[in-house]
């Protein structure tokens, strides 16, 4: 990677794809009156130093969370990749660790979503505008269970209130009640998209740690769920 910020996975003529690392913010940020770099930041001044040209955000991941994200190489290419994604026309796929047993192991989660206290967010039995999620579940053993997500909206903390909802916080994820963890188990797992008539499908499993209940638990089970995962993305 970058330092641990991102690695470049893929350099198309209208778009870059990267592996995020988790603790980045996606903007800047003033900690102890000294500036951080967020990650927009931080490809922008690579892309310049390697004379790749400006990037252009066309979604985002919170800070916490790893993975797959994409970036426009041009105001034309993020226009038409914006629009895919709030179409819906981006398949997304994320991976999460849970130490919590869900009230069901499988199924899709509906509710409109509206703010609650500390920055957070909350489900709501209505279904106005609802964030839609798909997920299913198995246990790795040690107490964890592996969810594999994936959403069909890209409602703000989307996924870490579904999984809260079902009485399985993320792990790390103190704000929505998950047991401490050396980092937030979330990570963006795979996309796939249309751009320019061409189809593209982008995969990149977490990277192992050292945790005992870390992503090294899920390894075995990553390329079956993928599997099983894109087998079923038509689902609404």
């Amino acid at each position: 990677m970058v330092g641990q910020a991102f690695q470049i996975l893929a350099l198309e003529p209208g778009f870059i794809v990267l592996n995020k690392g988790s603790g980045i913010g996606f903007h800047d940020e003033l900690q102890d009156d000294q500036r951080q770099l967020g990650l927009h930041s931080l490809l922008q001044a690579y892309c310049q130093a390697e004379g790749l040209g400006q990037v252009y955000p066309v979604h985002r991941l919170d800070k916490g969370t790893s993975g797959l994200i994409l970036f426009a190489r041009s105001q034309r290419a993020a226009a038409e990749l914006s629009e895919a994604f709030a179409q819906r026309q981006v398949e997304k796929f994320y991976l999460a660790l849970s130490d919590r047993k869900p009230k069901k192991k499988q199924g899709l989660i509906v509710g409109d979503m509206a703010k609650a206290r500390r920055s957070a967010y909350k489900l709501l039995p209505s279904k106005g505008n609802p964030a839609r999620t798909r997920f299913n579940s198995q246990s790795l053993g040690a107490g964890v269970r592996l969810f594999t997500l994936r959403p069909h909206t890209g409602k703000t903390h989307q996924l870490r209130v579904a999984l809260k909802s079902i009485g399985s916080p993320i792990l790390g994820d103190e704000l929505y009640g998950g047991s401490p963890a050396p980092r937030l188990y979330l990570h963006a797992w795979a996309l796939a998209f249309t751009y320019q008539g061409r189809d593209y499908r982008y995969c990149q499993a977490p990277q192992a740690d050292a945790s005992p209940f870390g992503w090294s638990l899920a390894e075995p089970e990553l390329a079956a769920n993928l599997a099983a995962a894109l087998a079923h993305k038509k689902e609404s």
